[in-house]
Order: structure tokens, then sequence, then C-alpha cells
């Protein structure tokens, strides 16, 4: 459950409203939010095996400077990096979607997807320039690119004849007459560089959803399940393909499984493997296990941090990223000791977006490497280098400075647990003044907040820059703290991890010029149902706004398109023990509800589907709870419009403003 009409008549109307009620003159909202929309973002980066170039894909912009659908991949020098050029399938300067970057052995060419043609299809071109030569010519979707370690091949996931991207952020197929049982399974497919000949290695009944080179271009390690892609993630398997089509079962994790790779010697395959919510937000610990298969082995056992990208640097030895305690680090782990040894850390995000995506590219001596670092006080670019000693490849966000407030690392302790989270400051803050306090619960719950430079989406920095606290709490549940403080919400959503955050509230109010009576909550999927959850539990808050919330288990069971992440959250089905998923659903305890509340939700969202929200938001407004409900068109888990996603903060600041307004 993690975390992509045009409802605007009534806006106006409710942005005035408690918008003068504030003690001092703020910043124009229209202002701050065009502001923002001016960042220039980074979907991805590699860096050449040699480490001299670097190549990273962003999205375009139209002539308005708004940023659209379509993104463009540049690479330079890394000696010289302003020095940039294009590289695409079509024309320079034209507008295709251009994506998913592998560098050849040599570094001499680059395999990228292209939809030039409006089928996305693979090109290669020479990264010094050149017209890009199209590999493929399906029908379906093309994801993950990756040439072979001999340079004959490119290895890629095919869904053939997909009606739409892959993904549980995705919009869900709108369903309508007798409901068609095809499942669209992801393939392991490659294609001969010189010869274009196409092959889909892996079974028809198969999904597979990632996968590794073995060292002598011979094979593959991947993760794969028979059934639907979303949601049969959670029980994939740790398989060996060999280019013959025989697939053979290595390991059964325990848990969720992710990022598999080859040892340079071929002997063993690491992962990731633990308690995961979704797809894509990787965590847990770091587990070996041999290629013939075999007990996998914990190789990071007791850590307290959640190891989430991994490459081998030797047989001895694995690299390795990790969510350290609401920061990041890259490490080395040897694995005759067990020794972890710390390379860098820092208090910033190093990846293209805020799902998860913390990952690195190397050069093939893992000297040299590239990556999107962001954070709080830093807006996104290019950097390369050796590790922590990165030179800033881009400089397109030089002018943006941010409108929200200090932000600070905190700590506090719930029963002996303890927790962090960060706090940010009213823009302007003055400690003479009391100001109001909003929570912000991130989704998952596997998953964590980080310090990143915000994004157009359901950004509640905007708050600090209208003048509230803002509180981003990373209860139990949450990555940071190591596999046992990610499981300490198992059987227990709403209590423990509720708790975590409420300690978080008093440790604010206590230590901050805070309103007492002017603290608000909010969230985005497990936040917008901690968001349901908090409401239904005593009047702390005064506020809400719930966004792509869950209010009921035994029904979200029935609508969800990924509700097989539930079984290793509460044990078993919800229709083997209701109990337990009663004790924490919404709606069990929904005549406790007194707090205004806001509920917003995608039309087509597969993870949390649009009736959850209305059914909470129906319970609401019949007992007389101020409330208003928002469902966008289109939209799936993750909004992807900007207009929409507009329309969200323009509510979610109106929303607080009217019902958190000084008193």
């Amino acid at each position: 459950m993690s975390l992509r009409s045009k409802p605007f008549l009534l806006i106006a109307v409710v942005i005035s409203l408690g918008t003068a009620a504030l003690a001092q003159p703020r910043p124009a909202l229209e202002t701050l939010i065009s502001s923002l929309a001016s960042t220039q973002t980074y979907t991805e980066v590699a860096i050449s095996p040699d480490g001299t170039r670097v190549a990273w894909s962003q999205p375009l912009r139209d002539s308005s400077g708004a940023a659209t659908w379509n993104t463009a991949i540049y690479v330079a020098e890394v000696a010289n990096p302003s020095a940039k050029r294009r590289i695409t399938a079509g024309s320079e300067g034209s507008d295709y979607s251009e994506r998913d970057l592998s560098w050849s052995p040599d570094g001499k060419r680059l395999a990228f997807l292209s939809n030039v043609s409006g089928q996305a299809e693979l090109y290669v071109a020479n990264a010094s320039g050149g017209a890009a030569h199209k590999l493929t010519e399906v029908t379906g979707y093309l994801a993950a690119p990756s040439w072979s370690p001999d340079g004959r091949s490119v290895a890629f996931l095919f869904t053939e004849n997909a009606p739409r991207a892959a993904g549980p952020l995705m919009p869900m197929t709108p369903e309508t007459g007798v409901i068609d049982s095809k499942i669209y399974e992801q393939r392991l497919t490659t294609v001969d560089v010189n010869s274009g000949q196409l092959r889909q290695l892996s079974p028809a009944d198969m999904y597979v959803y990632e996968y590794d080179w073995s060292p002598d271009s011979q094979g593959f390690a991947l993760t794969a399940a028979h059934g639907a892609g979303d949601d049969n993630w959670y029980i994939a398997r740790l398989y060996t393909l060999g280019l013959d089509g025989r697939m053979k079962e290595v390991y059964k994790p325990p848990q969720q499984m992710a990022q598999p790779h080859y040892s340079p010697d071929g002997k063993s395959i690491a992962f990731i493997a633990g308690i995961m919510s979704d797809e894509g937000a990787t965590g847990g610990d770091i587990y070996t296990v041999p290629a013939s298969g075999g007990q996998g082995r914990d190789v990071t056992p007791g850590i307290k941090a959640s190891p989430n990208w991994l490459a081998w640097s030797s047989p001895e030895r694995i690299l390795f990223s990790e969510n350290l305690d609401g920061s990041v680090a890259v490490a080395t782990l040897d694995l005759a000791s067990g020794k972890v040894a710390t390379l860098w850390s820092g208090a910033e995000t190093i990846g293209a977006d805020g799902w998860g995506d913390l990952s690195l590219s190397f050069s093939k001596d893992q000297k040299q490497s590239a990556v999107i670092r962001q954070s709080f006080s830093q807006p996104p670019e290019v950097w390369a280098g050796p590790v922590g000693s990165w030179k800033q490849m881009t400089h397109a966000n030089q002018a943006l400075h941010s409108s929200w407030g200090k932000v600070e690392s905190i700590h506090w302790t719930n029963g002996g647990t303890p927790v962090q989270g960060w706090l940010m400051l009213p823009a302007n803050y003055d400690a003479s003044r009391r100001y109001g306090l909003v929570v912000d619960v991130h989704g998952g719950p596997a998953w964590a907040h980080l310090s990143r430079w915000p994004e157009a989406f359901f950004n509640t920095s905007l708050l600090s820059s209208m003048g509230y606290f803002v509180l981003y709490p990373n209860p139990r549940g949450s990555y940071g703290q190591g596999e046992t403080f990610t499981r300490a919400n198992v059987k227990d959503f709403g209590y423990g991890d509720f708790r975590d955050i409420l300690a978080g509230v008093d440790r604010v109010v206590k230590d901050f010029p805070v309103d007492n009576n002017r603290v608000g909550i909010t969230g985005w999927s497990y936040g917008g149902y901690m968001t349901m959850w908090a409401v239904t539990q005593g009047n702390r808050f005064h506020a809400a706004v719930s966004g792509a919330g869950l209010s009921d288990w035994l029904s979200y069971t029935g609508e969800n398109d990924i509700d097989r992440w539930m079984t290793a959250y509460f044990g078993a089905s919800v229709y083997d023990d209701p109990q337990v998923y009663a004790r924490s659903a919404p709606m069990t305890f929904i005549k406790n509800v007194k707090t205004p509340t806001l509920v917003l939700v995608g039309e087509r969202d597969g993870e949390c589907p649009a009736p959850q929200s209305r059914e909470f938001w129906h319970a609401l407004k019949t007992f007389g709870v101020p409330t208003e409900f928002v469902v966008y068109p289109g939209e799936g888990h993750f909004i992807a419009r900007p207009e929409h996603q507009l329309d969200i903060l323009r509510r979610t600041v109106a929303w607080f403003d009217r019902y958190l307004g000084a008193k």
C-alpha cells in the first residue's frame, strides 16, 4: 500500500476560508505553487563503465515552461559537464519519451527506450553521437533494458499487448461487462544487437519483476511469480534462467525480496529480503544464496538500518546503500567477517524520487559513481565522482530557493521505542508566536520520510510556507532502524505506530510554540489510512486530509489489486482471521469521528480503491461531520496530471486554513 473532470469550480471560495485568520502576512499560494512547478527533476542516471561519461534523463518542458510527460536523455563528459548532448531516436528538439538507460560494456553505446514511432521500442545509439538504431518492433510494454556482459545482446522486460504500463501505481484498466481474467505476463526477453533476433525466454505463465545477467552472459538471476504481476510480487521467488529457456527455482524467501545480483564468479546470488509493503520501495536485510540453490543466509543480521540497493565488489565484498535513521548511507560489507564499513552518509536523498529509489550507478571498477542528489535545502541535480566526493554535473535548479522553513531531524521515544522524524518549522519562524501543526504520515508503511526537495504531488512543505509546523514522523513499520523495527507493526496497525506518532506530536508541542488546539494530520496511501484511523481514535487532531486512504479491511480485500501484501502484516487473510483486521479498521470506530476531514482519491486507484474513500466520506456525512470528497478522473494511486496535483495542493492548504486558522 504505497503510494500518480477538473474540480476547480469551488477552489476560489475554499481558499478564501481562513486565509485572513492568520496573524502575519503570507506569501501568495499561487506564487509558491508556480515556484514549485519550476523545479527541474531527473528520472534516472547512469555512469559509463570507464567512469568518464554520465547519462541521465529528465522531463521536457513546453513553451510555457511546464513539465511534460516526455523525457529526454543527455550525455556529458565528467571532465566537461557543461557540454552535454542529447541522445535521441528522433530529431533533435522533438518531444518524445525516452528513458531506461543502459551502457554497453565497452562504454561506447547506450541502449534506451523511445516512443518516437508511437509504441515504445528499444534503440541503441553511439554515445559520441549519430543516428540511433532500432532493435525491436513489438506491441506491448517494455522496461529495464540491460546489456549482456559480452556486449552481444540486450535483455529487457516485455509485456506483450499490455493494456497499460506495468506497476500498481498506474491507473487500473476500467472493468465493464464480463470481467476478463486474462493475465498479461511480463517476460524476460533478449534481442541480438547485430541480427535483431528477439527471444522471449521466461515461461509464458511467469511474471518477471527484476533480473541480472550472469557473468558469463549465459543466463540470469531473476525474481518471478506465477499469475498477475501487481499482486503476486509479494510472493515472488528467486530463479535462475538459462538462454536455453530452462528455469530453476533457487530460493523461496520468508517475506518479500528484491535486487537479485550475481556474484562476479557466478557462484552466489545476493538480494534484499524483508517485509516490504510496496514493489519498488525496497528495504530489509542482505542475503546470499548459492546460485545452484540451497539455504539463504542473512549476511546483515541485526543491522540498524534498511539496505535498499546492492552491487558486488568482489566475491567476498558487497557494496550497498541504506536508509539509516532518516538519512542515507553508502557502505561495504565484508562477507567473511560480517563487518560493515560506511563510505558516506548524509541527510539527503540519492535517487530519482521519493518513492523508495535510492539507487546509485557505478563504473566497472567502482571508483566512480553517479547519483541524483537532493535534500530539503538542495534541489535535485546530477552529481558524479568517487562516493562522497561527487562533483555537480547539472545546474538547472541553481536559481531555486526553498520557501519553507528550517528542517530538523528530531528523536523521541514511545514506551522505550526510539523514533526519528523530521520537523519543518514555519517559514519566517518567530519563537514568540504560536503556530498550527500538521502531521504528514508517509505511505508504505515500509517506507520513510527522507530529506528531499519537495515535489508537486502531495507537497506539504506549502503548509510551512503558509505558516505551519509540519512533522514528518518515521514510526515503527518504517525503514531506517532495522528489520525488527520495520516488522514492529505486524498485527498491530493503528496501535503502536499511531502511539509513536502521538508521542512525536507531544514532543513538538512541548518543545516548540505550537497551539495544542490547532493540530492536524494528513497523508497518502498508508498515510491516508492512518489519517482515517487517527480521527476515529479521539479528538487529538482538529482537521484532517486523507489521500487514497483505506477504511475497511474486509471490503478493501475484495476491491484492490494487491491484496496479498496484507497476509505478511496480519498473519492470515481477512476471511480466515477477520478479527485481527477489524481491530485495525477505521470503520469499526467510525461513530467516534468529530474531526473535519477532506477525502481525496484517484478514480482508478488499484492499491487503495476509491470506494474505500467513499465509504469513509459517506459515514462522516451521515453523522454530520464536516467533510468533502474529491475523486480525480482517470488517476491511479499516484496522481500524475499536473492540474490534479495542483488541485490537491490548493484544497489541502485551504482545508487546514479553514479549520486550523488562528483562534
